[in-house]
């Protein structure tokens, strides 16, 4: 009977250790921020669903960016488009 096998894992220096989240919606998330941030009072983004992955997964990655950057923005859909706008100040 053997023991338990032996592994020896790579190193690499902790500044080249990647940090935060770089999930498959960051371009995505990272554009509509841009314009979130543009985006003049009473207007909203439209998006086509088309463009989007799911609705689903880039409204739960958008609510982790805009919780991060302190901007509260609200979200509705249709059977075609994503509708985003800013709903004011976190505080």
């Amino acid at each position: 009977m053997t023991g338990p096998k032996k592994r020896n894992f790579a190193t690499v220096l902790r500044a080249d250790v990647p940090h935060g989240r770089t999930g498959k919606h960051k371009e995505i998330v990272t554009h509509i921020m841009e314009q979130l941030l543009a985006l003049k009072n009473g207007s909203a983004l439209k998006i086509p669903l088309k463009d989007i992955a799911t609705k689903e997964k880039v409204r739960s990655a958008l609510n982790r960016a805009t919780r991060k950057a302190k901007i509260v923005v609200a979200t509705a859909a249709d059977s075609e488009f994503l509708y985003i706008w800013n709903v004011g100040d976190a505080g």
